[in-house]
């Protein structure tokens, strides 16, 4: 395994064009942190997001792909290497000595569960509801059912059949897929997240409210069945032990009872909705691995989450003041944060006060004047290190943007305004 080092970890997302891949993207690509190398088989959305990238790796069903992955492990010093899909996944964990770095993801044993529809099954039949499971067409005393493959992702493969000769049909083709219960009610995605203790930290809610070729593009963050989808949550993690972002799919049956559809051992790719709230599910798996202790510190807003090839979002929170940290959130490696300052731009359209409130060390006004930002800000707050930011925000009616938790904590807890660090931006950027 990579030796211990200092910050940044290098970690490498595979396959880097992936829906999945370019939430890990935009999680991760503001933090001080992390440097991030996209690599994939093909050329595909990933070259265009990541800056470093890797694209001549063979496919995974290549005999060589391992070697070859291990190489460009070695090559880029990566620490950990971040699953983008779930085959890949299960491959690269069972892999995990091989390649010489860690594999972003729970034990082999539990992905290999969660690859397959009817393990996942087996294994909580007892401690969750699941789907009525029939053997064969014989057996099927109530139409329609549902078939789907026992490995797959995104609906590919799915089928409603509404009558005997349909099933027969459909499992002519397709002679191992499973036959359900068709349940008729809404459908739901949970995300969760566990620290490297196996221990549940979070699990939030919210309805597929629109999909599109398997992947939930209008969702709502919802505390709708809050107590029952956290005591599935809980028992779903006490069974499979998980470590890191994870998620696991309900619908409702036809007396309205919260049914299992599905779970996956990686973060979603919607779950970008809870990461404008404070949740970053990949950044939290980054140092979950890592073994770094975390916490969950969510702002208490809903969000909609829309996507058509790019994410918008709405946040009911009104505000007429905006304080702004300088270092590592304004300013990241001596260049100007782009979204953050569309941002700033945006509030001087909309006349909201900017507040730069900073314990930059050098000359500010140098700073300030380097960066040609000197004249942006309608008021300077320039503290000294010791002092807490808390004590200079006076309204409630603001919001607070910094790259430290701890900051965004003190200021939460005291302050009791929204908090924001440098990769919720674009959650308060206009469409």
């Amino acid at each position: 395994m990579a030796s211990e080092k200092q910050l940044p970890f290098n970690i490498l997302v595979f396959p880097c064009g992936s829906e999945v891949a370019l939430e890990i993207y935009r999680s991760l690509c503001f933090s001080r942190h992390i440097n991030l190398i996209g690599a994939s088989s093909t050329n595909d959305h990933g070259k265009f997001v990541y800056h470093n990238y890797v694209n001549d790796l063979p496919f995974i069903t290549d005999e060589k792909f391992i070697d070859k992955l291990a190489s460009v492990c070695k090559e880029y010093k990566i620490d950990a290497i971040f699953p983008a899909m779930d085959n890949v996944l299960d491959l690269l964990k069972e892999n995990e000595q091989k390649l010489n770095c860690k594999v972003i993801a729970s034990s082999p044993e539990t992905t290999k569960i969660c690859l397959s529809k009817k393990k996942t099954y087996e294994v909580l039949k007892k401690s969750v509801a699941i789907p009525i499971q029939y053997n064969s067409v014989d057996e099927i005393d109530t139409y329609p059912v549902f078939l789907k493959p026992d490995i797959g992702y995104g609906s590919r493969g799915v089928k409603k059949c509404n009558s005997k000769a349909e099933a027969l049909n459909h499992l002519s083709t397709n002679p191992d897929n499973l036959i359900l219960e068709w349940l008729p009610g809404k459908e739901y995605t949970v995300d969760c997240f566990s620290d490297f203790h196996g221990k549940l930290l979070y699990a939030g809610m919210r309805p597929r409210r629109r999909i599109m070729n398997g992947i939930s593009v209008n969702t709502i963050t919802t505390t709708e069945h809050n107590n029952d989808v956290k005591l599935i949550a809980k028992a779903i993690n006490d069974k499979l032990k998980f470590s890191g972002a994870w998620f696991f799919q309900l619908k409702e049956n036809l007396e309205g009872k919260l049914t299992l559809l599905e779970v996956a051992s990686r973060m979603g790719g919607s779950s970008a909705a809870y990461r404008i709230k404070g949740i970053n599910f990949a950044l939290l798996s980054v140092f979950t691995q890592m073994q770094i202790p975390v916490e969950i510190l969510e702002n208490n807003y809903s969000v909609e989450l829309d996507r058509a090839l790019s994410n918008s979002y709405h946040i009911p929170i009104t505000y007429n003041e905006v304080y702004v940290d300088l270092d590592d959130c304004l300013i990241i490696d001596n260049q100007i944060n782009k979204l953050l300052i569309s941002f700033l731009y945006q509030c001087i359209n909309n006349k909201i006060k900017i507040v730069l409130l900073t314990k930059h060390e050098a000359d500010l006004t140098q700073t300030l004047i380097k960066h040609r930002i000197n004249q942006l800000f309608d008021q300077i707050i320039h503290i000294k290190k010791t002092d807490e930011k808390s004590n200079y925000i006076k309204t409630k009616d603001a919001i607070f943007i910094d790259d430290s938790h701890a900051e965004r904590k003190k200021v939460s807890s005291i302050c009791k305004i929204p908090v924001f660090s440098p990769d919720m931006i674009e959650g308060l950027l206009d469409s």
